[in-house]
């Protein structure tokens, strides 16, 4: 009888991407990944030691794809936000990949080749170099943070969505103006958390740049 295909670390990768673009962190599992693979787990811990070690080089692999072709151009703030948007744009696309991201972090090639980009960036704004690693933490805690978050938001359903959309109407437009005046008073101009979010992603991280440059220019 023919024995079991051996399946390399790339095509355990590819199918353990699949299978997270349909379920999530939580309900992933090496068993489920194996049978998808018509293997046994014994076979895939062969390549990786853990179901977190796989995570993250799944993870990594879309850190890959977002600097496939980056070449830095611009200042130190446009070099810092392009690189926050493909990797935004990149796990845009995988969006369950996003809070696998956000919760296991990375250590591959991908996350290598964006901490460099950002450390050079910052060496390039003129930062004294004992700030640099802090600062290049800030700003991998607040992209993460942002992209996991966008992330969840763009994983419901469409009636999800909707239902949602209707929860926040009747809690904002039907605030008691005695109990909650502020929220009365600007209730036709909040906004949800699934609006805009590019927008507001831009405008949150170049908050994070200017506080970035502030502290330069008293050092």
């Amino acid at each position: 009888m023919a024995g079991r295909r051996r399946w390399s670390s790339e095509e355990i990768l590819d199918a353990a991407a699949e299978l997270l673009r349909t379920s999530d962190a939580e309900s992933f599992s090496v068993r489920k990944l194996a049978a998808v693979l018509g293997t046994d787990s014994s076979s895939l811990y062969r390549h990786f030691r853990s179901k977190t070690e796989l995570l993250r080089a799944v993870a990594d692999r879309i850190l890959l794809a977002a600097m496939d072709g980056y070449h830095p151009e611009g200042d130190w703030k446009q070099r810092i936000t392009a690189l926050a948007l493909r990797v935004r744009e990149a796990f845009g696309q995988h969006p369950q990949l996003a809070a696998v991201w956000g919760r296991y972090a990375s250590g591959g090639a991908g996350s290598r080749l964006v901490l460099e980009e950002t450390l050079q960036a910052l060496r390039a704004s003129g930062l004294p170099d004992e700030q640099i690693p802090a600062r290049c933490h800030r700003i991998a805690v607040l992209i993460a943070a942002l992209i996991a978050s966008e992330a969840g938001i763009s994983t419901l359903t469409p009636d999800e969505y909707e239902q949602g959309m209707e929860l926040f109407r009747v809690a904002v437009l039907g605030a008691d103006p005695e109990r909650f005046p502020a929220l009365a008073h600007f209730a036709r101009d909040v906004r949800p958390l699934g609006v805009d979010r590019r927008a507001a992603f831009e405008e949150i991280l170049a908050g994070q740049l200017a506080h970035i440059e502030a502290a330069i220019r008293l050092s």
